[in-house]
């Protein structure tokens, strides 16, 4: 069940994925995760050659079981040659853009289970170079969706960190726009100055009196 599940989604997504245009470029991705990118749509257009140069009809395996494995190898073809490399085309241009690498890392997942299935099946009732060729590349589709999980989980968290400063930062202006206007104080300048009227000293040049008033007259003889 799981298997038709997952081969309804690929298919899904790849109709999904070919209906869109690409992602116009807006910045380069890590050297890491590039590097990632890169050895991912390597391996997938080798497995999708893999996949293409296959004789399915010949395996040693009953109708239903060759016809199951037919279709698997179809959805996967559909996904590796057209969905895939349209979400890798998509992160790549938008590195920072959770999204994009959210839808990348899910199909990833799937694809990965589903391929992982159909090689097995290639070991079981196919020739063993078969089952070698697909386990290559699915051991690097796999070491990419790792890394893969490892850098959305920094992305997220770098996020988060800039979401929670912008909060404080939206909170305090908030709480700056709500708070009363300070009250102002209006200096009347064009009120007249008063002037100050200075007191006289006492003046010091006077003349002194004596203390017997008129000179004193000599006395006759009686």
């Amino acid at each position: 069940m799981r298997t038709i599940a997952s081969f309804i989604f690929l298919t899904a997504v790849a109709v999904a994925v070919a209906q869109q245009p690409p992602a116009p470029a807006t910045s380069a991705p890590p050297p890491s995760l590039a590097s990632d990118l890169d050895r991912l749509q390597a391996a997938a257009s080798q497995a999708n050659m893999d996949i293409g140069h296959l004789r399915i009809e010949k395996w040693k395996a009953d109708g239903a079981s060759r016809q199951q494995a037919q279709a698997n190898a179809d959805s996967l073809q559909r996904n590796l040659s057209s969905a895939l490399p349209g979400l890798i085309a998509s992160f790549r241009a938008a590195p920072q853009d959770l999204s994009a690498g959210f839808k990348l890392y899910r199909n990833l997942n799937v694809l990965y289970d589903v391929l992982a299935s159909f090689t097995e099946s290639a070991g079981a009732f196919g020739p063993r170079s078969d089952y070698q060729e697909l386990a290559q590349q699915l051991s690097v589709i796999d070491a990419v969706r790792r890394n893969l999980a490892d850098n959305l989980e920094t992305l997220t968290s770098n996020t988060q960190s800039e979401l929670n400063q912008l909060r404080i930062q939206v909170r305090s202006l908030q709480q700056a726009a709500a708070a009363p206007p300070p009250k102002k104080v209006i200096v009347d300048d064009t009120a007249p100055v008063k002037k100050t009227m200075r007191k006289k000293k006492a003046g010091t040049g006077s003349t002194k009196s004596t203390a017997t008033g008129s000179p004193a007259t000599s006395a006759k003889p009686q």
